[in-house]
């Protein structure tokens, strides 16, 4: 069950949230890697129920959070097969469906990946779009940096994504 939308009498205000997420990298040399929305064919996966889009998942995190309506566990989590495999741009169309529910427009997403592969340099332009488009045309950054190893992701285990969103109440 998700949770109540929150009260109406918000009209205008701006909220924020933040999100996280981290998965660890596949031991299947199959599994395909997406992140930013964008499928990285010379890289390995990482292990989750959905995609395991990491920057996706900690954007939709972030505006739940914002939006006071669970965070994805709740939302979309293990228990719902229907997620299962689900692209994180399918998330992302999800949540801001789920937004519009509760009478909630984007302002804007940031996030952050933290790992050292891919190298998100190379095709940021490309991930914001994509991750623009499942939100409705909403502004987005991307930003990514190293832990210079340390924790799991910087001794290259895993991927994380730290992000934050702005979003008002419709009028």
């Amino acid at each position: 069950m998700r949770p109540s939308s929150p009260p109406a009498d918000n009209a205008g205000k701006f909220r924020t949230g933040v999100g996280v997420d981290a998965h660890a990298y596949s031991m299947d040399r199959d599994r395909p890697m997406w992140l930013g929305g964008l499928l990285w064919p010379d890289e390995i996966g990482v292990e989750a129920h959905s995609d395991g889009d990491v920057a996706a998942h900690a954007i939709c995190d972030a505006l739940f959070a914002a939006a006071g309506l669970g965070d994805l566990g709740s939302n979309f989590g293990v228990d719902r097969p229907e997620y299962k495999a689900a692209s994180g741009t399918q998330l992302l169309a999800e949540t801001l469906r789920l937004l519009h529910e509760a009478k909630f427009e984007v302002g804007n997403v940031s996030v952050q990946i933290i790992g050292n592969r891919p190298k998100i340099a190379f095709r940021r332009s490309e991930a914001i779009a994509a991750l623009s488009t499942a939100l409705g045309g909403a502004d987005v950054s991307i930003s990514a940096t190293t832990t210079d190893g340390l924790g799991f992701t910087g001794e290259g285990r895993g991927l994380a994504a730290i992000a934050s969103a702005l979003i008002y109440t419709a009028s």
